[in-house]
C-alpha cells in the first residue's frame, strides 16, 4: 500500500525474492482487491507517516492479519489505536531518493510474523536488515530512530549542515533538542527510556553516515508536531519552542 520510493524498495525485494507484488494505489478500490486477494502473505504498508491513520482506518479486514509497517516517527499506539496487535515492523535505516540507488546507514531491524520474508527481500537486492528477538528490542530500535529524525531535523533548522557538523560542532544544541525529545518520547510510549542507551545508538547512527543531511522538507512539521505533543503530556520544551520561533516564516 503505497508505491513510492520505500514501498518501490520492498516491492522490488519481494519481486527478486519470488513473491508476487500487488500495488494498492491511493485511489485503488481497496474492496474489489480484497475480494481479488482474501489472504495475502503479507500487507505491506508503505505509505507516509502523514497518511498511516487514513492508510489503516480504511485496511480491509481481511488484510488485517498480515500487516507491515515501515513508516518514520512509528510507535505502538499508532497500530493499536487501529486494533492491530502484533504487525510486522521495519525500523528502516536505508534512505532511497528518486532516481537514485538506496543508501544503506545502517542494517534494518524487523521485528513480527513475517520479519524472515521482508529481511530476505531486502537482502535479496543488497540491503542488510536483520531480526529482532523481543518486542522491547523493537521499542528500543523505534525509539532509536525517532531520536535520530527528530534530533537531526529540528536542531538541523538550526544549522542546516550535516548531521557530523550538528553532532561534533553543535553538540550542546544537539543534546539539549534530544533532552526534550526524550521525555515526549516516553509519554508516547508510556514507558521509562534508557537515556544513555539511545544516546549512544543515535550518536552511532550519525556516525554510520555522517555526510547526511541534518534536515529536510518534513522539518518543520516535525517540530510543530513535538511541540504539540509536549503540550498535551505537559513537558516544558524551551529549546524546541526557540527554535520554532526563530525559524518561523
Amino acid at each position: 500500500m503505497g508505491i513510492g520510493e520505500i514501498g518501490g524498495t520492498f516491492a522490488r525485494g519481494l519481486l527478486r525474492s519470488g513473491y508476487p507484488v500487488f500495488p494498492v494505489l491511493r485511489d485503488s478500490d481497496r474492496r474489489a482487491l480484497a475480494a481479488q486477494l482474501p489472504i495475502p502473505l503479507a500487507t505491506v504498508v508503505t505509505v507516509g507517516e502523514a497518511d498511516l491513520d487514513h492508510a489503516l482506518a480504511t485496511l480491509p479486514e481481511q488484510w488485517s492479519g498480515s500487516v507491515a509497517l515501515v513508516q518514520n516517527e512509528l510507535l505502538p499506539r499508532n497500530w493499536l489505536a487501529h486494533g492491530l496487535s502484533h504487525p510486522t515492523v521495519a525500523v528502516v535505516w536505508f534512505e532511497k531518493k528518486p532516481g537514485r540507488a538506496e543508501k544503506v546507514i545502517i542494517p534494518t531491524p524487523v521485528y513480527g510474523p513475517i520479519a524472515p520474508h521482508l529481511i530476505d527481500a531486502l537482502n535479496s537486492i543488497g540491503i542488510a536488515a536483520s531480526e529482532l528477538a523481543t518486542e522491547d528490542d523493537l521499542m528500543y530500535e523505534l525509539v532509536r530512530k525517532n531520536m535520530y529524525i527528530l534530533t537531526a531535523n529540528i536542531a538541523g533548522l538550526v544549522t542546516q549542515g550535516t548531521v557530523h557538523d550538528l553532532w561534533y560542532n553543535n553538540r550542546r544544541l544537539a543534546e539539549s533538542v534530544a533532552e526534550e525529545i526524550l521525555p515526549i518520547q516516553e509519554w508516547l510510549t508510556g514507558k521509562q527510556l534508557d537515556r544513555d542507551h539511545l544516546i549512544a545508538g543515535m550518536a552511532e547512527a550519525f556516525d554510520a553516515d555522517p555526510e547526511h543531511s541534518s534536515t529536510g522538507r518534513s522539518a518543520p512539521a516535525r517540530l510543530a508536531r513535538a511541540i504539540e505533543h509536549a503540550a498535551q503530556a505537559g513537558v516544558d520544551v524551551p529549546t524546541l519552542r526557540e527554535i520554532a520561533s526563530d525559524t518561523e516564516g
